[in-house]
Formats: C-alpha cells, structure tokens, sequence
C-alpha cells in the first residue's frame, strides 16, 4: 500500500495542482472553481494514490451524519463536478477511474510538494498563543473547534445562519436544523479540528475562521466563542 499523503502539503499531477490545507485547486496557476464535497472527495483520492476509495468510505466520512441528502444521487453528481474540473471522462479516465459498484481511484502520476508555510502556523494544540493586545491580533491565529461534550460541532456558514441556528434551537426546532445541514449551511466538524482566525470583529460571539482539516478543509466558516479554544 502506498504511504498516505503528508498534512499541509501540495499535490501536483499534469497541469494541476492542489493546496489541500487551503482546499484550492488550479491549472497551470489558475484557480479552478471547486468546492464542497467534489474537493473533499479529491483530497481523499489523493490521500492514496492507486488505492481503492470506496462508495462506503466516501458516504462514512461525507455523508454519514446528514440522513436527509440521498448519497446515491449525491456522490455521482460530486464526482461528475469533479470530472468537468478535471477535464477528465468516465469512458477513457486521466485522473479518476470508476471501479463499478465498488468506488473510485486516482490513476494519474502525484507529485508531493512541501507547503511553505511557516511551523508556527501548526503548532500544537497544547502550546500556548502568543498573548494577544487586541482583537485585531486574533486575525491569522491558528485555534481548535472543542466542545467537552460532544465528537462533532456544528458551524454556520455565516453570522447570519449562526443567528439562525440559536433561533432553531431555543424553539427545538428540529426540522429547522435538519434543514440547514441538509441545504449544506451548517458544516459538522470534529472536536479537535484546528481553524485559522480570519476574522475576530465580533469576538464576544465567535470568529470567522478557515478550517485547515478534516472533510471541510479550505471551508470557511463562523466558529461561536464557546467552541474556539486556544484564543487569549
């Protein structure tokens, strides 16, 4: 089996290239419009070259905790977005071949390139930050998504959407929340997930934050203040 792909490096095959911490993609230095689960559903592909991802990997770790979406439908419109992005075909593959009723597999030559970005950025989730004088210093500061009580958090897209969500909640508006998962407004992320702040103008209820991990990588998101941890 061939090694994994290193975190925070870029991937490199033809004309393409792939920033898996930022979850960008261009062509010949361009940037290619992809986003969402057809990214996510790359990186994975490109986690292990040659390997077998199979359809119930992919709905494991993509689809398993929104029951609403019909995976069926929406793994083969992911990877049909992939493919245009790509410019490759299903009936003569460059990148991605099928393997019928069993999953998919990256085919093409994968070059790893070490991401420049500074070790600071990473540092671990035990270090302490560097004392900050000011909101504005929160900006570019790596935190982590933690909740003591839960294995997942769910984050808006937006303020807005945040505001949203409290508004189902203190009315226990299931099917209100289960509409915003389903419309891919909320984003169900892992407890330890690490995040940079983007924007922290509205610190007493959250940051606009990046994640840099897990399934959502390069998504960007609103992160209430009780879920970040590691902010002065």
């Amino acid at each position: 089996m061939r090694e994994p792909l290193a975190p925070a490096t870029q991937v490199r095959f033809d004309a393409y290239s792939v920033d898996l911490r930022t979850g960008e993609l261009r062509k010949d230095g361009r940037k290619v419009r992809l986003a969402g689960r057809p990214f996510q559903i790359l990186a994975l592909l490109l986690e292990q070259p040659g390997e077998l991802l199979t359809r119930k990997q992919l709905q494991q770790q993509l689809w398993s905790a929104d029951t609403f979406v019909d995976f069926e439908h929406g793994v083969n419109a992911a990877i049909q977005t992939l493919r245009r992005a790509l410019c490759d075909s299903h009936k003569k593959p460059r990148y991605i071949e099928t393997l019928p009723r069993r999953g998919y597999r990256f085919i093409a030559a994968v070059e790893r390139v070490q991401s420049s970005t500074p070790a600071a950025v990473f540092r671990g989730v035990n270090q302490e930050p560097k004392p900050a004088a000011s909101r504005s210093d929160w900006v570019a500061q790596i935190a982590t998504i933690c909740d003591a009580t839960r294995k997942y958090v769910l984050l808006p897209i937006t303020e807005e959407i945040l505001t949203e969500l409290n508004n189902c909640e203190t009315v226990r508006d299931d099917l209100g929340i289960s509409l915003l998962v389903t419309a891919e407004k909320l984003l169900l992320v892992n407890c330890g997930t690490k995040v940079k702040i983007l924007d922290a103008s509205n610190a007493a209820l959250g940051c606009k934050v990046r994640i840099l991990g897990g399934q959502f990588i390069g998504e960007r998101a609103f992160a209430p203040r009780a879920h970040l941890s590691g902010l002065p």
